[in-house]
Formats: C-alpha cells, structure tokens, sequence
C-alpha cells in the first residue's frame, strides 16, 4: 500500500482483531449477547470477523444495509431504527425474511406500530419498541412501552430497546448508562404489565459500553468499538493505541508553518461535536490538531517540526462511520486488495 495514492481509508488488522474479541470476550464473561451496530464499518469482511467472535448477529440502520449484510451471509438482523412503513419498504422486509433472514425493525409510537402491525402481519418480521433514556432523540417514553407493543399485534414484539448517545460527552459515560438502565427497567415493566415478555432488553453504545447495568441488559450493540476514532480517543473511551482506522494523508504544503494535508472532508467527513479539540487528529502525533477542514484539505498544528513534505501521515478522524460511509473500500494492513465498503450509499 506504500505506493497507493491518497487519500484513502487503512484499516490496523491486529487492532480490529484485538478490538473484536474484547469486547465479544466481555459480552460472554458478563452473559449478554453481542449484536454490534455495523454501519459503523459497513463491510461484510468485518461483519465475518464480528460473527465468529460471537456475535449473534448484526445491527444496521436501514433497510438497505439488512439488505446488503443479508445478501452477504448474514441470517439474523436488527433495523434500530424507528421505520415509518411505506408499502415499498414493507416489501422489502417481507423478501428479506422470505429468504430466510430473521429481522427486526423499531417502532417508537401506537401509529407507527399499527402501521408496522398493517404491513407486515404475518410475515415472520417482528418488532422491538424503542425507548428515550436521555438522548432526546427517537424513542418513546418508558412506562408507554406497553401501549406502543399492543399496538403492534399480531405481529411479534422481542422487547426493547434504546440508545444512550448522551454518553458522547466528557463526563457523562456512567450516567448515561444508569440512565439506560432505569429507562430500559421500566420499559421492561411496561410491557410486562400489558401481557408482554421482553425477551430482548436491548442498549449499549461504544462511550458506556463499559459502565452497561448488564442486571438489566441482555443485548449490547456498539459499533464504533471495531476502529475507535478522535471522539473515542478525546472521551476516554478508547485509547490511541486501539484505534484501527485511520485515513492515510500526504503532507502537501507548508504553508503558514502548518501541515497542509490530502484528507480533506470528503475523506474524513465533516463531523465536530462541541467537546472536539479540533476536526480530527494524527495518530502519531498526540499533540497535533486538524484546524481547519475544507472539502480536499486538512490544516493541522503541531508542535515541533513539521512533517516532511511528501511524506504521510495517519489521520484520525472524528468519527470513523462518516468517514466510512464516504468510501468505497477499505485497506487492511496485510493484505494486497481492499475490503468493500459492502453496504456503500444504502442509506434508504
């Protein structure tokens, strides 16, 4: 890969391996079962690596990435994501579980549940309710957990299920995972009170996956555990020498005593969080900062001198899902011929 032209996206195959089998090694020590969110890589060769470790399967967030994943060999799915059913779209669940695939979608309210309870009766497709544990976001509110599974009858409800992306803050990992916890106890008491049994209680996310109440939680599903990225790196989530993707970048310019790289957005993508010290890091220089991002250039500062003209660096970038989602393909160390980005722009 030395002569290959940046900028492109490399993948540390010891550290995917060792990232991989941590955190499936402490799924089973602590009797949960691992479903890892794989938009984070998008790639059927790391979903392979996953399912060995002992994944039960995977998470995706669309339709289309069930698709793609079905298509490449994986038998058990879980859309976590709140659906709102068009008859399209319930065709297509349809096909995937004619084909044999076992899936599951979210639903998050009574309408969406009839309209998923409309469209998909009787079709082997079954549903777990999302619940709002302190991200704002989707999800319904705990104690109407209940309500939302009646709604969906006939059609099979697993459980429940939410996600604590509030943990994304610098000190708000194990608060967040309590928080989880309450929420997905209620939820399960909730459907318990409307004759329902919650055989999935379902959370987790890479910043509180350490903190998870697993007295609560049968099912875990982090996705950027597999490559770690800057946000992980800056939360403590992860340290730098986990942390399996990086973008490959030649130093282009010097221009006002700053390293000018290749890298730019369409490479790294454009995501900064408030607690981000910049929009990205080098991996090999702690200190640096990309202070600037344009759609082909990354301007980092560093102490000390500069890296070579010509020469390349390994660039960390703030989120590693965005940052896959805008490639085609990704190479592993070790190997002559990339990885697919297998689920690549299905994102409907």
């Amino acid at each position: 890969m030395a002569d290959r032209a940046t900028p492109y996206l490399r993948v540390d195959v010891a550290r995917l391996r060792a990232n991989v089998e941590r955190a499936a090694t402490s799924a089973a020590e602590v009797g949960v079962v691992l479903r890892p969110h794989a938009k984070t890589h998008k790639s059927a060769d790391i979903a392979r690596l996953q399912l060995a470790s002992g994944a039960v399967g995977l998470t995706v967030a669309t339709v289309g990435e069930a698709e793609a994943f079905a298509a490449s060999g994986c038998t058990d799915l879980f859309i976590a994501y709140p659906l709102w059913l068009t008859d399209a779209l319930a065709a297509r669940l349809r096909t995937l579980a004619g084909s044999g695939t076992r899936i599951a979608i979210g639903v998050d309210s009574v309408d969406g549940a009839r309209r998923a309870a409309s469209r998909l009766a009787g079709s082997g497709v079954e549903v777990v309710v999302e619940v709002d544990s302190g991200h704002h976001r989707s999800g319904a509110e705990p104690a109407s957990a209940g309500e939302v599974a009646l709604a969906a009858a006939p059609v099979a409800v697993r459980g429940v299920f939410t996600f604590p992306g509030h943990s994304y803050s610098l000190d708000g990992r194990a608060a967040a995972a309590r928080d989880e916890a309450g929420a997905l106890a209620t939820a399960r008491t909730s459907l318990a009170s409307a004759g329902v049994a919650a055989q999935v209680v379902s959370g987790g996310s890479t910043p509180s996956l350490e903190h998870a109440d697993t007295s609560v939680l049968t099912e875990v599903r982090p996705g950027v555990y597999v490559f770690g990225d800057a946000q992980q790196w800056e939360l403590g989530a992860m340290p730098s020498d986990d942390i399996a993707l990086t973008a490959v970048a030649t130093v282009v310019s010097h221009a006002g005593g700053r390293a000018v790289l290749d890298a730019g957005s369409k490479v790294l993508g454009a995501d900064r969080a408030a607690y981000a010290t910049g929009s990205g890091r080098l991996l090999d220089h702690p200190d640096a900062r990309i202070v600037q991002l344009s759609e082909h250039h990354a301007v980092a500062e560093l102490p000390g001198p500069l890296p070579a003209l010509g020469s390349r660096v390994l660039v960390v970038p703030n989120h590693c899902c965005t940052a896959v989602n805008l490639a085609d393909e990704l190479w592993p160390t070790g190997h002559d011929t990339p990885w697919p980005v297998t689920a690549r722009g299905r994102n409907a």
